[in-house]
């Protein structure tokens, strides 16, 4: 029998349809009617931004390498255009699953809970007579029809704004007439407009869209001409962006100057009202140089992801999850000198189910404390009125060294990073941009303070972004820690990310892209080794995607061998588990919850003594050769223990899990005939009562 090649296509699942199978996971949970109306309504918006961002950055990313080399092939045996032709399809169908939630499923079960969307034809006379004062008084001054003509061409049309194409008849003051005119929404308008409550034929929560007022009174934009027809359209465009590193002087003007570009990058997507005459379709197909592929119609708004709105206009609690408070490990409870609590014992943070508060308050305390003498951070994303970052100012202008490595190119945060370093830099703080070629994308901060006479580190590694909000929506580990070793590879990390020099050799840190990759396919052909002796061999890995081949290659083998793999895998997955011969020995599992899965946790049986590693790396070739990361060892036996029992959690839920198949399709666990396990629930319960 010949040996199976591990680099064969049939082996690998392609992984912008991977993407597509995790948006559609989303979408489902719209479906759920176990979760709260509004949460099930925020899943569908959500499956709309993702796709939004999909469009903007992947199938933007394929377009572009295939006006390079179209007969690329990806590790799946498929060239760009097969990849393109593919995603399209399934686009489309996500698309019209989308609406067909949307109009069949949430607004009939929202109306049924008293929250209306109220078409042109169910308005009553009243709410026609609000409509239209607001119309002539907040909408009528700001809008800015433009008729096509030789003297007005077609207007520029700014990434994902609502926009109308108007087909008209008459003739103006001047005697023109092109028979078409392009209106914009301005984006300060709000794409949902609540009727007053006040009036006798509104109901508690009566919406009505933007585009349905635009459509009831557009013929008073155009005096004494006819409209015939008003359609909404939206265009998608490419939204990333590329900065030479070895062509530019100053990398924050660089990234500014490619910003002003975002909102006028190439055309990925044309979305318009289905209602929309295919001659009219065709006008703007042809303008804006897209195919059918990319053509989209909309049975309802052409941004759903506006509807998330409401959301926050709604004072229904029944209707959204309930509230929950983060606890406060007992570290921490009411010793408030957190450098004490650190030198007693290395202290693990299970986010959103323990509150972010520590994090902050340790910079905050660091920034104010004396004997602190210096503070270096990496900022990816934080948020525009970050108190990390009020607190390294403070602790800038305190006259302590403080040094911050921000990551300017953070996709779709570089606007507020290149604000944040200005502010950082107007205080006095360091600021750098991390390494030419790489992005900063560890977590780190570490206060050097000094303590009887020495100097002692004392450092924060995370998961996640040190972003008070999103810690309320991502699931990520924490770990507080003075352990010399680590504390010690971390100062060696930030002195290359400030410096220049050769790599430092590092303790217990691994580090992309010099030591993390190899250092996991080390751990991984330890537990082969294992397996081939007859001893129990075991692999646990949590990240968000799974696509760097030769860590698939490696899973592979070590599945061969008789290493007993579980995987949970949020997103991305281009490994197929399974296949005869190859992966029979590793389950997939994808969670879909409440909180976005968000930490990154490698495991390795070690012989029974288990080897722990916490990272801000998911297992992609970009994590692991084309940024700098951090990957921390877990060194404290109680936080072993209480990780392992969290992934015993995730591997033991029948609610919110899907597993994944070897065809690349995803089912959801079999929940028997127990009452089904939710493991994010379960975690709320225990830490927030």
């Amino acid at each position: 029998m010949q040996p199976i090649e591990l680099n064969s296509p049939e082996l690998y699942i392609n992984r912008e349809l991977s993407l597509l199978e995790f948006n559609a996971r989303v979408l489902a949970q719209a479906l759920d009617d176990s979760l709260p109306l509004l949460e099930r309504l925020n899943y569908l918006c959500i499956s709309c931004s993702n796709l939004d961002e999909f469009y903007e950055v992947r199938v933007a990313s394929l377009l572009q390498m295939a006006e390079m080399d179209a007969n690329v092939i990806s590790p799946d045996g498929l060239t760009i255009n097969e990849q393109l032709d593919r995603l399209s399809v399934k686009a489309h169908d996500l698309v019209a699953e989308q609406y067909r939630v949307l109009n069949e499923v949430l607004i009939p079960r929202l109306e049924a809970d008293h929250i209306r969307f109220l078409r042109r034809d169910r308005w009553s006379a009243s709410q026609k007579a609000w409509l239209e004062k607001y119309f002539n008084e907040e909408l009528l001054p700001i809008l800015t029809p433009v008729g096509l003509d030789s003297a007005h061409p077609f207007p520029r049309i700014l990434n994902k704004s609502l926009n109308f194409i108007i087909s008209l008849t008459g003739k103006d003051a001047f005697g023109r007439n092109s028979g078409r005119a392009v209106l914009q929404a301005p984006r300060a308008l709000p794409r949902i407009v609540q009727l007053p409550p006040a009036d006798t034929d509104s109901g508690p929560h009566d919406f009505v869209f933007l585009s349905s007022i635009i459509h009831a009174f557009v013929n008073d934009l155009f005096n004494g001409m006819t409209v015939k027809g008003c359609y909404q359209f939206r265009v998608t465009r490419n939204s990333d962006f590329f900065v030479d590193d070895d062509a530019i002087d100053d990398l924050m003007l660089a990234v500014e100057g490619e910003l002003a570009m975002r909102n006028y990058g190439d055309e990925v997507r044309l979305e318009i009202d289905a209602n929309c005459p295919e001659e009219t379709v065709n006008f703007l197909m042809a303008r804006f140089d897209l195919t059918a592929d990319r053509l989209f119609l909309a049975n309802g708004p052409v941004n759903l992801s506006r509807i998330q709105a409401i959301y926050s206009l709604i004072e229904r609690p029944e209707l959204k999850f309930p509230p929950f408070k983060p606890s406060v490990p007992s570290a921490f409870g009411r010793n408030k000198d957190f450098f004490a609590s650190i030198r007693k014992q290395d202290v693990l943070l299970h986010h959103p189910y323990e509150s972010f508060t520590p994090v902050v308050d340790f910079i905050k305390q660091a920034a104010a404390d004396p004997d602190v003498l210096a503070i270096k951070q990496t900022l990816y994303r934080t948020g525009v009125d970050s108190p990390i970052v009020a607190a390294l100012i403070k602790g800038a202008r305190a006259g302590k060294e403080v040094t911050v490595v921000i990551e300017l190119r953070a996709r779709f945060d570089e606007k507020d990073n290149i604000g944040l370093a200005a502010k950082l830099q107007e205080a006095g703080a360091h600021v750098v941009y991390g390494v030419v070629g790489y992005k900063t994308h560890a977590k780190m901060c570490m206060v050097l303070r000094k303590e009887n006479n020495t100097l002692r580190n004392y450092v924060h590694l995370g998961t996640g972004n040190y972003h008070p909000k999103t810690a309320r929506l991502y699931t990520d580990y924490g770990l507080f820690t003075c352990d010399k070793e680590l504390a010690e590879d971390v100062r060696r990390v930030f002195m290359q990310l400030t410096s220049l020099g050769k790599v430092s050799k590092l303790n217990k840190l691994l580090q992309s892209p010099f030591t993390l990759h190899p250092g996991l396919m080390k751990m991984i052909e330890k537990e082969i080794d294992q397996a081939k002796k007859g001893k129990s061999a075991k692999i646990i890995i949590k990240v968000n995607a799974v696509v760097e081949e030769q860590a698939i290659r490696a899973l592979y083998r070590a599945s061969q061998a008789g290493v007993e793999i579980k995987m949970i895998v949020r997103g991305m997955c281009c490994l197929k588990p399974g296949v005869p011969g190859v992966s029979e020995n590793i389950e997939v599992r994808s969670i879909v919850g409440r909180f976005l899965e968000h930490t990154r946790i490698y495991a390795f049986y070690n012989g029974g003594d288990w080897a722990v590693y916490a990272s801000s790396a998911d297992l992609m070739n970009r994590n692991m050769f084309r940024r700098v990361e951090v990957c921390f060892p877990i060194g404290d036996r109680k936080n072993i223990d209480r990780i392992l029992a969290d992934l015993e959690g995730y591997l033991s839920d029948t609610a919110q899990a899907w597993l994944l198949q070897s065809d690349g399709q995803y089912r959801r666990a079999e929940r028997g005939e127990q009452a089904a396990y939710q493991v994010q629930t379960e975690l709320l319960k225990a830490f927030c009562g």
